[in-house]
């Protein structure tokens, strides 16, 4: 017996799949199938036919006309979850386009124009204007000319495609980034250009040049990763294409990049170590991540994160290596900074040390040296407790409160910590006085143009990035020197002397703290003076180092929200799902769920975790997600067993994913209606099902189990059966959401099901959602749930 989806001996792989990673037979080069994917494709967009895979493979075609070799592009961006086209620049028209972009369109049939395409959507820019002119980033891109990125609006129900309008009508405007450029070299014989869609939420707030400025800020965080091919299968295992942020980290065009190894990037600063791991890798064909030491084109050196992947044809012979690479230069410096000052700290110790045990021995200065190494003490300490409580915190208001507290009144008997942006307009304030009174954190939208006054020590530390120190300030304090708050600070409680110093973190000075004391008899000193500018330097940096991990954060946030699908409507269902990413780190999870209506009429349910938090465990996740709808839609035998037997199989022959764990139920509609709806369902390791009856009783669908995906593929998986009164709602999630440290999984599960108990008998799946996620939750890994309710 041949293993499931082995072919026979001398057999030909004809799926799309196959022939987009280059398997089976080629002549001169070029395979048959790609041959005939270059005739145009008139398959509507509604559906992805034989005719879209062709196209895909005629992309794999353009590309292979100019290394020699079948390019796993189009493999590796059919299914990914932005929108996605390919203009033909002879005939200015869309040849194809993925899921999101048919999503986007409509039932609009292809080939089409590409402007008409535009219109379809409903496309405008930022003004409203229709795209359909000559000079619209659609238009250049289908004449042969890269865009580098450019703002759209899509404007619901404004699109010509009368049922979509009809669909979108009433929504909100989306903000859109196109990227585009071609793909094929000028002698190839099909002409032919990439364009991508990409979704940027949160964006808002009335002003158009900030809104486009923060849209612009956002698509290059999170487009700003490093897409690379290579074929092992040539000599030497050279590159067969890069995207364009390669070239914009490394310096290297991709006419400069194809052809060649990517030792190009090594140089003398390079660790042989991480070399020799990554060429072990590659000869043992595992994945890798690893950060190295490379060199840019123009010889400057950068800190690399590289995620190697390599790609399996149906035959399970090695095609491609596929890699992520992304600079990290940032990251490594900071960990380098935390290390130096953790030194200097240590240093300081021991000098403070050194002095108490010197005036232990001076018996003539045995009072000064006492009182100086009780002041140094006092200084180490202020210090030590800046360090702790200043990490100890991820939000920038509470950490300028903080600041403010650590102030006074040891140091002074008020403060004022004011944060600004580049253009020097005040973004955030807090302040404290002697009297314990806290000023509520004020927040300043940016365009409201608020600023320091010129002539005050604040705005000066600023402007010159060096401590101010007025030692005597004027009677009356007026608006050139201070704020009306500090104005009315002062003439509450007196202001004789000032310190500011400015906050710089990584050659930026981002505001100043602003110390003052009100009594001539208490000046400051040189100590104090180096005091507060050690203290503002720890500020800054625990302050950029939040604004870095807030923007890491956010990136891993988006790319898991993307990778994860929207609910189906289903007639007869109401579903809902929910997702939380983990709030202790900025890691991308695998947890996953989808809903399906498969052929058969019945309804798939799956809701899984990969192992691992990182960008491979996205990927992978990503991955089985794709291989797990294969298997559901086409399945010889929708039992569940059998379903996730296959799914075994395959992931561990293509070596889609390393473990996972899943639940699959598949729910059959009633011979009547009204009648109650019959369910199988088969778990491979995964937190048990919930069912929540008519009567809003809640109970663990307990009694099947199996081994995780990925351990064995002769695993003998069993199938419990469920019958489903109509009005029935079944819950399915991850364990993020039942796992908390000092009590075990079923402790979780039984506070999950009193949740969901507690709630009204009619309640719908988002509520039930919203419920479950009420609680407290551990945050140190992701949650994903899904309720689906059978009427």
């Amino acid at each position: 017996m041949r293993p499931e989806g082995e072919r026979p001996t001398g057999a030909t792989s004809t799926s799309p799949a196959s022939r987009a990673l280059g398997a089976g037979p080629a002549e001169d080069g070029v395979r048959p199938e790609a041959r005939a994917a270059m005739a145009e494709a008139t398959a509507p967009v509604g559906g992805r036919g034989d005719q879209q895979s062709d196209v895909v493979t005629a992309a794999s075609v353009a590309v292979s006309e100019h290394d020699g070799s079948a390019a796993a592009l189009p493999a590796v961006l059919a299914d990914v979850p932005v929108a996605v086209l390919l203009i033909d620049h002879k005939s200015g028209s869309v040849t194809y386009a993925n899921d999101a972009a048919i999503e986007l369109a409509g039932d609009v049939r292809l080939p089409v124009d590409i402007d008409t395409w535009g219109a379809a959507v409903g496309l405008t820019d930022l003004g409203g204007a229709p795209l359909a002119r000559t000079t619209g980033p659609l238009s250049l891109v289908a004449q042969g000319q890269p865009i580098t990125g450019e703002a759209v609006r899509l404007v619901p129900g404004r699109g010509t495609d009368a049922a979509r309008a009809r669909d979108d009508d009433g929504r909100a405007d989306r903000l859109l980034w196109v990227t585009g450029f071609p793909l094929s070299q000028p002698a190839s014989t099909r002409q032919l250009s990439l364009v991508v869609f990409l979704e940027v939420e949160g964006v808002g707030g009335g002003d158009a040049e900030a809104e486009l400025q923060a849209l612009r800020e956002r698509a290059v965080v999170a487009t700003d990763i490093a897409f690379t091919i290579t074929d092992p299968r040539q000599p030497d295992n050279p590159l067969i294409w890069v995207n364009p942020s390669f070239t914009r980290i490394t310096g290297y065009s991709y006419e400069e990049s194809v052809g060649r190894n990517c030792r190009f990037l090594q140089g003398p600063g390079t660790d042989p170590a991480a070399v020799a791991e990554i060429r072990a890798a590659l000869a043992a064909q595992r994945a890798l991540t690893t950060t190295v030491l490379n060199h840019r084109r123009d010889g400057t050196a950068f800190w690399n994160q590289l995620a190697i992947s390599p790609v399996f044809d149906g035959e399970g012979e090695l095609v491609s290596f596929v890699g992520i690479q992304t600079d990290v230069t940032e990251r490594v410096r900071v960990e380098d900074e935390r290390e130096a000052a953790l030194a200097a700290e240590q240093a300081a110790r021991q000098e403070a040390e050194s002095a108490r045990a010197t005036a232990e021995r001076a018996q003539a200065d045995a009072e000064r040296a006492q009182a100086a190494a009780e002041g140094a003490q006092g200084r180490l300490a202020l210090m030590a407790e800046a360090t702790s409580s200043l990490i100890a915190t991820l939000d920038v208001g509470d950490l300028l409160d903080r600041l403010a507290t650590l102030c006074v009144p040891t140091l002074a008997d008020w403060v004022v910590v004011t944060v600004v942006d580049e253009s020097g307009e005040v973004r955030e304030v807090a302040s404290r006085d002697r009297e314990l009174r806290l000023t509520q954190l004020r927040r300043h939208a940016a365009g409201q143009g608020v600023r320091l006054p010129p002539h005050s020590p604040s705005q000066q530390a600023i402007t010159t990035s060096r401590s101010v120190l007025v030692e005597r300030l004027p009677a009356q304090l007026d608006e050139t020197v201070a704020s009306p708050s500090a104005q009315e600070v002062a003439a509450r409680l007196g202001a004789v002397a000032a310190l500011s110093a400015p906050l710089v973190a990584r050659r930026r000075t981002r505001g100043s703290i602003t110390l003052v004391r009100t009594s001539a008899d208490r000046p400051f000193t040189p100590d104090d003076v180096g005091l507060v500018e050690d203290l503002a330097r720890r500020a800054a940096l625990v302050m950029d180092n939040v604004r870095l991990y807030q923007q890491e954060h956010a990136v891993a946030d988006t790319l898991q929200r993307s990778l994860l699908p929207d609910l189906p409507a289903i007639p007869g269902v109401q579903a809902a799902a929910h997702y939380v990413s983990a709030s202790t780190a900025a890691d991308v999870g695998g947890d996953f769920y989808d809903l399906l209506q498969l052929p058969d009429g019945s309804v798939g349910m799956v809701v899984g975790d990969v192992v691992g938090h990182d960008v491979a465990a996205a990927a992978a996740m990503g991955h089985l997600r794709g291989l797990i709808r294969a298997c559901l839609w086409d399945a010889p035998d929708p039992h569940p067993s059998t379903v996730l037997t296959r799914v075994d199989r395959l992931v561990q022959g293509l070596r889609v994913a390393p473990l996972a764990t899943m639940t699959y139920l598949n729910a059959v509609p009633p011979a009547a209606p009204g009648g109650p709806w019959r369910a199988r369902v088969a778990s491979a390791g995964h937190p048990p099902l919930l069912l929540r009856s008519p009567d809003g009783a809640v109970r663990p669908v307990d009694g099947v189990t199996g081994l995780l995906v990925g351990v064995d593929v002769d695993a003998e998986r069993a199938a419990l059966e469920v019958e489903l009164p109509a009005g029935s709602t079944v819950l399915g999630y991850t364990d993020g959401l039942v796992e908390t440290p000092g009590s075990d999984l079923d402790q979780g599960i039984a506070a999950l099901v009193e949740r969901l108990s507690a709630t009204p008998v009619d309640a719908s799946p988002r509520e039930l959602c919203d419920a479950a996620v009420r609680a407290p939750l551990d945050g140190r890994d992701d949650v994903a749930l899904i309720a689906v309710r059978f009427g």
